[in-house]
């Protein structure tokens, strides 16, 4: 638990490293190297699914946090030698109740959502749970309007640019991480099953290095989408991607060919979509501030992320049979879901508001207010 903590605390590394970016790159190049940033947080997920079967199989389980400590030790040491310290100040002092306040909320929400199949979504401690993260949420809002500063800006939230952002990250947290449950558990069923493909833990997680390729190829590509026509271009191609990523095998998932262009669709417009929601905050923030809206947007992808988990295995158990093997239709239901969730966030892209830039370099945001 300690472990997970500090594991966590260190999430603050995204948000700090769009914030950088920012300060320190020509206005030209942010978008592209935003991008990048982006994808390699999706692709940091992917890799860790896709390498954990053949280290479990060939090592043993330590490894799998043997190999993540020489890479964090690395980086580490690139950040102290190689990382020069932002010029960009904002002093001001942490807002230590807030955090109390939101660290109980999120644990209280998350931990109700993600062991309500497990206890039961009536019973007192799912119940309990759900209804202090409320609470615990109320409370917070009341309490960051009058703090002098607060965790998080609650202006910031007004904008059209911040929320339509943030309902996509939640939406996209929920569809990318309903695929890294759904896709594995359909290939390591046996064959017996009439639908299932029985390969291996490993070879299951090798079906996702196509997601993953993808994530990296189109992060970069999203950024420059954004430097000729702003975030929301990239944004609405990325979540008409995922959701036709779903619509494929939930039509039909018969063949390996259907789960290889499923997960090609999906990682393409996860690539795409999250590139574009880093620069969709930076767009529509000051530059001050784009470590804290980038912070939130951070969160309310993992809020997704524990949802659509929750909500896909779920939908798995509710169609397993009498041996605990879920049934071909649950699969095709869950599909289904992370298809109409990910068609929601269409939508919700569509809110963003649009940015016209000159085609040569993009002008310069930063101290700007937002669009609404």
């Amino acid at each position: 638990m300690v472990a997970r903590v500090l594991q966590g605390a260190a999430g603050a590394i995204l948000p700090l490293s769009i914030g950088i970016v920012r300060d320190q790159l020509p206005r030209e190049k942010v978008g592209v190297t935003v991008g990048l940033l982006s994808a390699i947080f999706g692709v940091g997920a992917g890799v860790g699914i896709v390498a954990a079967g053949p280290i479990v199989e060939n090592l043993s389980w330590h490894w799998l946090f043997w190999f993540p400590l020489v890479l964090v030790v690395i980086a580490l040491l690139g950040a102290i030698f190689g990382m020069p310290e932002s010029p960009v100040r904002n002093p001001g002092r942490l807002d230590v109740l807030g955090a109390g306040i939101l660290s109980v909320a999120l644990v209280s929400l998350l931990l109700a959502i993600s062991k309500g199949q497990g206890w039961g979504w009536a019973d007192g401690k799912t119940l309990g749970l759900l209804v202090v993260g409320v609470v615990a949420l109320i409370v917070f809002v009341a309490v960051e309007r009058r703090v002098a500063e607060p965790l998080v800006d609650l202006s910031l939230m007004r904008i059209r640019g911040v929320w339509s952002t943030d309902l996509v990250a939640m939406i996209l947290g929920f569809a990318m991480f309903g695929t890294f449950l759904l896709v594995p558990q359909l290939l390591q069923l046996p064959v017996e099953t009439g639908f299932g493909f029985g390969r291996s833990v490993s070879e299951a997680g090798l079906f996702l290095l196509p997601t993953v390729a993808m994530m990296v190829v189109f992060g970069p590509v999203a950024g420059l989408l954004d430097r000729r026509f702003g975030p929301k271009v990239p944004m609405l191609i990325g979540t008409t991607l995922v959701t036709a990523g779903f619509v494929v095998p939930a039509l039909g998932h018969g063949s390996l060919g259907q789960v290889v262009a499923s997960g090609v669709l999906v990682g393409a417009g996860i690539g795409f979509a999250f590139a574009a929601m880093s620069n969709a905050i930076i767009e529509s923030v000051p530059a001050a501030q784009t470590g804290e809206a980038s912070g939130v947007n951070t969160i309310a992808r993992t809020i997704g992320s524990s949802i659509g988990t929750a909500v896909i295995a779920a939908v798995l158990t509710s169609g397993a049979g009498p041996q605990g093997v879920p049934a071909d239709g649950a699969f095709t239901r869950g599909f289904w879901v992370c298809a109409i969730v990910a068609a929601v966030a269409i939508v919700t892209a569509l809110a963003l508001p649009a940015v016209r830039r000159a085609p040569a370099v993009a002008k310069a945001v930063d101290g700007i207010g937002a669009r609404s």
